[in-house]
């Protein structure tokens, strides 16, 4: 493999887990709404499970309040049981048109189990972006083996990983801060 294929397929790894990572800190619930609590949650829509977002219209009309609209009514008792059945921990209010969800504030004691919580789901994305440089580095270390590269490339290149993998950590630090203060606030 080419070491600049090998050095773009590395950055790009590193990039999706500091995505994936920012994807599953939206899902986390804090003491304001957000949509990202309900859209992706998963409805029994006739048989097959979709995602909430294409059942109905979200909105967030004030801080602590989710506005649900179905676009087929039919679907507003499937949609109450997914909402029930996610691991949100608020009772859907219904008037037959539109599900309400009040989003209560966190006590303390829950708000540091959320940060103990994201800081083990950013643990986990610092762990896989140290495997990514893991295996980037080996696949240089072969070329240098096969002679594809020299060895002062391949220093070249694993300092270049390096520098890769300290952005990354770092960008995964500032997120897991921003999401922590987000958190923590009342």
């Amino acid at each position: 493999m080419d070491p600049d294929e090998v050095m773009l397929e590395c950055e790009e790894r590193m990039e999706k887990a500091v995505e994936f990572l920012k994807n599953e800190y939206r899902t986390i619930r804090t003491g304001r709404a957000g949509t990202g609590l309900v859209e992706n949650i998963r409805v029994d829509y006739y048989g097959s499970p979709t995602p909430l977002k294409q059942l109905a219209g979200i909105a967030i009309p004030e801080a602590r309040l989710i506005v649900i609209k179905p676009y087929d009514r039919a679907a507003l008792g499937e949609i109450e049981k997914a909402i029930l059945k996610s691991e949100l921990g608020i009772t859907p209010q219904s008037d037959g048109k539109v599900i309400r969800l009040s989003v209560p504030p966190l006590s303390e004691e829950n708000r540091k189990k959320l940060v103990a919580q994201v800081k083990d789901m950013a643990e986990q994305q610092r762990v896989s972006i140290r495997h990514i440089r893991h295996d980037a580095i080996k696949k240089m270390e072969e070329a240098e083996k096969k002679s594809d590269i020299t060895e002062d490339d391949l220093h070249r290149y694993k300092d270049a990983i390096q520098d890769l993998t300290k952005k990354y950590e770092e960008e995964i630090s500032k997120v897991l801060e921003a999401k922590s203060e987000e958190v923590m606030e009342v």
